[in-house]
């Protein structure tokens, strides 16, 4: 008669990838990873500030714990070195100098903080998500205003050939001489602008960017 199988082995069995040791511990599932105990993961954190010294580099980033908007976000100072476990957004390895300010990055580190503001943590793992846009600045006046296509069209020197069209995101900030906000339909043609916008242009006639900002200037 064959002996039964222990409740805990057959549910190892049938899960396939998961496995009743911890990991790290020998048993082939997924050695590279290893195991924390009472560790926090966060998804999507903007890193604020990253400072660097002689001890290691302190990565200051914020985060929320909920998908609502209007959840409170939390700061913490992770405090990473050479056992910090950093990847690129396609998991690769990756050194920790990479990891720069305006990064959107997954992280997982230790629940035990000190009670300075912002509390500090050991980092165990930085999973960069995306790396911040680099963005261009532009000049020129609004030749068309469309609130429908949501979009400006500008030329700069008074020469048609310098035309670019740029579209309008829920992001975009649009903002009067004085600096407060204005919706779209306040700009008028002919008036001079400062547009933040992205650095790459489309190959179209005329060629269309990102508007990140439009800042109405005098003159």
């Amino acid at each position: 008669m064959e002996p039964e199988m222990e409740p805990e082995m057959e549910r190892a069995e049938l899960s396939g990838s998961d496995c009743s040791c911890r990991k790290g511990q020998g048993c082939g599932c997924e050695p590279e990873q290893p195991y924390y105990p009472d560790v926090i993961n966060v998804l999507d954190a903007v890193v604020d500030e990253v400072s660097r010294s002689r001890i290691g580099v302190e990565i200051t980033i914020t985060y929320t714990d909920c998908p609502i908007r209007r959840c409170p976000r939390h700061t913490v100072s992770l405090l990473a070195g050479p056992e910090t476990m950093v990847r690129n957004e396609h998991g690769r390895r990756i050194p920790l100098e990479e990891i720069t300010e305006g990064m959107t990055v997954h992280a997982s580190f230790s629940a035990e903080m000190t009670r300075s503001i912002p509390p500090q943590a050991e980092a165990y793992l930085i999973q960069v998500v995306s790396r911040p846009v680099k963005a261009e600045t532009t000049i020129a006046r609004i030749a068309e205003v469309s609130v429908r296509g949501q979009y400006i069209l500008t030329f700069r020197h008074h020469n048609p050939a310098t035309a670019v069209r740029f579209q309008i995101s829920p992001e975009t900030a649009i903002l009067d001489v004085s600096g407060r906000p204005v919706p779209l339909q306040w700009l008028r043609s002919g008036m001079r602008v400062r547009i933040e916008h992205a650095a790459f242009m489309t190959a179209s006639i005329p060629p269309q960017s990102t508007a990140y900002s439009i800042q109405v200037l005098r003159g």
